[in-house]
């Protein structure tokens, strides 16, 4: 699929349809972690098997990766890119909620999205980080390396497909300041080996969220490459209790 963003960003998504008839089942966004795509393996096993669970799925390549246009600016006007993503499922499927579902940066702003006004019925966030500039892991010094040096944004550009642009001219909202706005249900899900981000980051988004739910898993790395097939089928019974027809009827 293409879809163009307000900020005029052509990107490139996939579209998983929904062909068993899972009633009650939501329509996903699907939003990667950074040097990821919508090809990445790991993301296509949990884009195939969301959709076998009667669910349909667009995963984006987010602005700067795989066959999207653009630069990446590391979370924040990828906003931007979830809100055409969901706009574009409302459309397809207006029908059913949406849930948007993302991966260590993919989470952080699939939560910044729906804390700037977003409106997807809810979030599921898995290994995001809750604050910038974190440094304290050897992986995320060498991302750090990777963003901020113009030898680490070649590498970049030429072993992962991922076109980095300049930094910040100011500094965004952190997700974690964003999560209190936040005001649908927010499924936080973070590893306890996660070598990327402690689980601090996890505990301080699902507190500063009002409607949050907090899994810590035990053994699980990072994001997508952690995935496992009884991890994405609990997330998925998740969002249908949460945002399902009983659950509709509920509110």
């Amino acid at each position: 699929m293409r879809l163009r963003t307000a900020d005029d960003i052509v990107l490139s998504a996939d579209y998983y349809a929904d062909v068993s008839g899972g009633a009650g089942a939501p329509a996903y966004l699907l939003g990667h972690g950074f040097t990821g795509s919508s090809r990445t393996p790991e993301v296509v096993s949990i884009a195939e098997r969301l959709q076998e669970l009667g669910g349909s799925v667009l995963v984006l390549n987010f602005r700067g990766h795989g066959a999207s246009e653009g630069m990446s600016t590391i979370g924040v006007h990828e906003v931007a890119d979830v809100e055409a993503g969901v706009g574009w499922l409302r459309a397809r499927r207006p029908d059913v909620p949406v849930v948007t579902l993302g991966f260590s940066m993919g989470a952080s702003i699939v939560i910044r999205h729906a804390g700037l006004g977003g409106d997807p019925e809810a979030v599921v966030a898995v290994s995001g980080p809750g604050r910038w500039y974190e440094r304290g892991t050897d992986p995320m010094r060498r991302l750090h390396f990777g963003v901020e040096t113009r030898l680490g944004r070649l590498v970049l550009h030429r072993a992962f497909r991922t076109r980095v642009g300049g930094g910040w001219d100011e500094l965004p909202a952190s997700p974690v300041e964003l999560a209190a706005s936040v005001t649908v249900p927010l499924l936080v899900v973070h590893g306890d080996a996660d070598p990327y981000f402690g689980i601090e980051h996890a505990r301080m988004l699902a507190a500063a969220a009002s409607r949050s739910q907090l899994w810590i898993e035990p053994g699980m790395g990072h994001a997508e490459n952690a995935m496992t097939a009884q991890l994405v089928e609990r997330i998925h019974g998740w969002a249908r209790r949460t945002v399902g027809p009983s659950a509709t009827m509920s509110r």
